[in-house]
């Protein structure tokens, strides 16, 4: 479709001013219209108040009087005093509503001495304003109303007309006895001067109910001008997708930015668009959007600037204004998405829905057709929305998860939250405190790391950026005399599109969950301290860092005997900051290594599944083909920690804590473990058979540390059976470089192999699930697991644990961060396991029903 440009301005210029009527709150249309006022709903990616404009303008009208009164700030912020359109705009501001008559009553003094056009900045059209403005100056009218003929007639008031086109009859909104005509008023009207002074100033006065009707009484030459041009009152969010539809369609003639690259697909400036996704116009794509591999764009869809489409999700007839976000797989029809709304993966959006602005549909999360979700609400994850969802969100999303505060890269995690978080944190401690800085070695925690350092030098603190170092040793920094706390932000394990900003406290470790509450207290209240100009922290990077933290490693962790036993181990950095410190580090102790991926790969900055074990798989090899007496492979940020055996076979999870757990405590022959419940019983064998005893914590990341800092000397060692292994004789958090050299001491003074503990270990019997639960019913399904339990003993150190006569057990554990129960457990082999999940696993089923 080829738009007219403004340069092609029709010939006959009227020489009057224009009124644009924009007071409207468009009710019908919430909760699109509940932030912002109809007019600058977005049609095509421009608002209906610009196509209007423009319109005017390629008319020739370019003097215009705004009359605004609904969020009037917003319309005059975006069109200002419209130089960009080429026109003059004049605003006039009403405090209460005074009617379409009263609204132009009071913008008189801009339209004394000469006729006017009136016409409503929430209508799309383009009816001919230079022919309609011929036909008034020909039939010498008071007033011409422009008319057209719409299929039904019931919301429009209806005028009748003569074969000269003089007004007969009104009629305002009949019922359909009441219908004699399907031509109706469409709000644009042409009027001389002195029609002003029917209307009293200051009163509640409509055109069409109060001054028209008069004047057809008084015999005034009232005509209406039969458009044939488009027209369609946006009033209900069928209308505003029919108007989508119908500008893609070439049905009006308005100006679509852009370039048409095939029959009826639009695509704008800057925007990304994958070679296989597919797209059926007519369609438009906004600036800057971008469409991944996949992706489907059907019939009428429209794209806002930004927006994001990403693999495998689907749209048809969509409407997504600017910033939309829509995760993989997820599935949208018929429906609206309101601005800076994230849609995350496998969601499903039906016809006739509309999610406003600033909301959340968490992934696999279902809305049902014409449910209407107002905005700033969350709809949880695998939620089944029925009814409209206006006060209170459907989820219960906390800032903190399991590793921080986490969420896609650019869409849950942007510049401008790490600067209010960061804010946040910084308001939590005192003026001129000193915190650590640090990241790993991807762009995004560079970018993110940037404006966190900016908002705490702004709040008063200090701020000493360790720059790219592993995890642990960020963790050291920041428990030195003197420092606060830290902020350390990595790619998420596991994702590479998402981060992890993690906070830590004044001894190295997370945020014990009463500190995150007081940060999240001050995040939602955003109550930020502000620094004084003098105030403002100094930024240093403190020298050294790597070399510290080695020295008082080596001498806290008993590596005696390593020499002597000359091992050979082979090392897999993974391409993370472990590379900083390992080889050196391994160079002082005395034994002979073989490293691989030692760089820091700024493309692979996390573990994904496939790459976990084809890294896992080559290290095997090469321990086996090398006669190494073992093989570790660290996680990224050297957090975690992999193990394989002298025959390269893989030492990992619940197997690598019960042979490290054993090796431990047969060297000290005694003192106590802290392991979290979830870890199978056959821990409490191993341990018991050195003389130790287990200490069991809940799961929470901060316990373990909370138990070695409570317990003191008495506490050997922790584990968490996810590669994190605590040594407490040198720090109370998860270190993985730590536990790597504590591994590498007992295997040298051990006459065992790695693989001769492990096959000498029984086997475990324990197996997990998790069950999609909403949070509304998360206390009730604890409740039924009680009641369920019945006299069986019950362990409640974390979730609800149910203890069996012969000692199997089964963990009913709802998540903190997500609308999920997980569910553990164990017996003395796998078919009494199973048993075991599938009787919890209906409790919990049966209590969510």
């Amino acid at each position: 479709m080829s738009a007219p440009s403004e340069e092609t301005a029709h010939t006959a210029v009227p020489p009057m001013k224009a009124v644009v009527m924009a007071g409207g709150e468009g009710t019908r249309l919430r909760p699109m219209t509940a932030n912002q006022p109809k007019p600058l709903l977005p049609v095509v990616n421009k608002p209906i108040m610009e196509h209007v404009l423009r319109l005017l303008r390629r008319h020739g009208f370019t003097e215009t009087v705004v009359t605004v009164q609904f969020l009037a700030t917003l319309i005059r912020n975006y069109f200002g005093d419209g130089e960009e359109l080429g026109m003059k705009l004049h605003y006039v501001a009403e405090e209460v509503p005074l009617g379409t008559a009263g609204s132009v009553k009071n913008a008189e003094e801009h339209l004394r001495g000469e006729p006017f056009i009136v016409i409503s900045g929430d209508a799309l059209t383009d009816i001919d304003l230079t022919d309609m403005v011929r036909f008034h100056k020909e039939r010498g009218a008071k007033v011409t109303i422009a008319l057209k003929r719409v299929p039904n007639p019931l919301e429009f008031g209806i005028i009748i007309v003569d074969d000269q086109g003089r007004i007969q009859r009104f009629l305002e909104k009949p019922t359909w006895g009441q219908v004699f005509s399907d031509t109706v008023n469409t709000g644009i009207y042409i009027m001389e001067p002195e029609v002003l002074e029917r209307v009293a100033a200051g009163e509640v006065v409509d055109w069409s109910g109060d001054v028209f009707p008069e004047l057809l009484e008084e015999g005034e030459p009232l005509y209406g001008y039969v458009a044939d041009g488009y027209w369609e009152d946006v009033g209900t969010h069928e209308s505003y997708l029919s108007a989508q539809a119908d500008v893609l369609s070439g049905r009006v003639d308005v100006d679509i930015d852009g370039f048409e690259v095939s029959p009826g697909v639009w695509i704008g400036e800057g925007a990304e668009v994958d070679a296989t996704a597919v797209l059926k116009g007519p369609l438009y794509i906004g600036d800057y959007a971008k469409v991944e591999a996949g992706a489907e764009l059907r019939e009428y869809t429209v794209l806002g600037s930004n927006a994001v489409v990403r693999a495998e999700a689907f749209c048809h007839r969509t409407v997504l204004h600017d910033n939309v976000f829509i995760g993989r797989g997820a599935n949208l029809r018929g429906c609206v998405i309101g601005k800076n709304t994230d849609v995350m993966a496998a969601a499903r959006i039906e016809e006739g829905a509309v999610v406003g602005e600033d909301c959340v549909i968490e992934s696999e999360a279902y809305v049902n057709n014409d449910v209407k979700v107002y905005p700033f609400k969350t709809i949880e994850a695998g939620a089944v929305v029925n009814t409209n969802v206006v006060w209170e969100s459907r989820g219960q999303r906390s800032l903190f998860g399991p590793r921080g505060v986490s969420g896609l890269i650019n869409v849950e995690i942007t510049p401008e939250l790490a600067v209010r978080l960061a804010n946040a944190y910084a308001t939590t401690l005192k003026k001129g405190a000193i915190v650590t800085t640090s990241r790993d070695v991807s762009r995004a925690a560079r970018t993110l790391k940037r404006a966190v350092i900016s908002a705490l030098t702004a709040a008063a603190i200090e701020v000493r950026d360790l720059e790219v170092v592993p995890l642990p040793v960020a963790r050291f920094h920041t428990s030195q005399s003197g420092i606060s706390g830290g902020i350390t932000v990595r790619t998420s394990p596991g994702d590479p599109e998402s981060v992890d900003i993690l906070f830590l406290d004044g001894e190295g470790a997370d945020l014990s969950p009463g500190a995150q509450r007081k940060l999240d207290r001050v995040f939602s209240r955003a109550e930020y301290r502000r620094a004084f100009p003098g105030e403002i922290g100094e930024l240093s990077f403190p020298s050294r860092n790597v070399e510290n933290y080695s020295h008082e490693l080596l001498r806290s962790v008993d590596t005696s005997g390593v020499a002597e036993a000359e091992l050979k181990v082979v090392v897999d950095c993974a391409g993370g900051t472990g590379s900083l410190i390992l080889p050196s580090l391994l160079g002082r102790i005395g034994v002979d290594v073989l490293t691989v991926n030692n760089r820091l790969d700024e493309a692979s900055p996390t573990d994904t599944v496939a790459k976990r074990m084809r890294d896992l798989e080559r290290l095997g090899e090469l321990v086996a083909n090398s006669g190494a007496d073992f093989g570790v492979r660290f996680d990224p940020v050297a957090e975690r920690l992999a193990i394989v055996d002298e025959n390269g076979k893989l030492v990992d999870g619940d197997r690598a804590l019960l042979v490290v757990l054993d090796l431990v405590a047969a060297e000290r022959g005694g003192g106590r473990v802290a392991l979290p419940v979830t870890t199978t019983r056959v821990a409490e064998e191993v341990a018991r058979s050195h003389g130790a005893e287990v200490l069991w914590t809940a799961t929470a990341t901060d316990e373990l540390t909370k138990a070695v800092r409570s317990a003191g000397e008495e506490i050997v060692f922790a584990g968490d059976g996810r590669g994190g292994f605590v040594i407490p004789e040198f720090s109370p958090t998860s270190d993985g470089i730590a536990a790597f050299v504590r591994l590498l001491g007992l295997v040298a003074r051990t006459r065992r192999s790695l693989g001769q503990i492990d096959s000498a270990i029984p086997r475990a019997h324990l197996l997990r699930r998790s069950v999609p639960t909403p949070w509304a019913v998360k206390g009730s399904v604890m409740r039924s697991v009680v009641e369920a339990a019945g006299e069986r003993e019950l362990d409640t150190t974390d979730g609800v644990r149910v203890i069996e006569s012969d000692g199997s057990w089964a963990l009913v554990l709802p998540d903190t961060s997500e609308a999920v129960t997980h569910l553990w457990a164990e017996g003395p082999d796998s078919d009494v396991a199973h048993a075991l999940l599938d009787e919890w696993a209906a409790v919990v089923e049966r209590a969510e029903g």
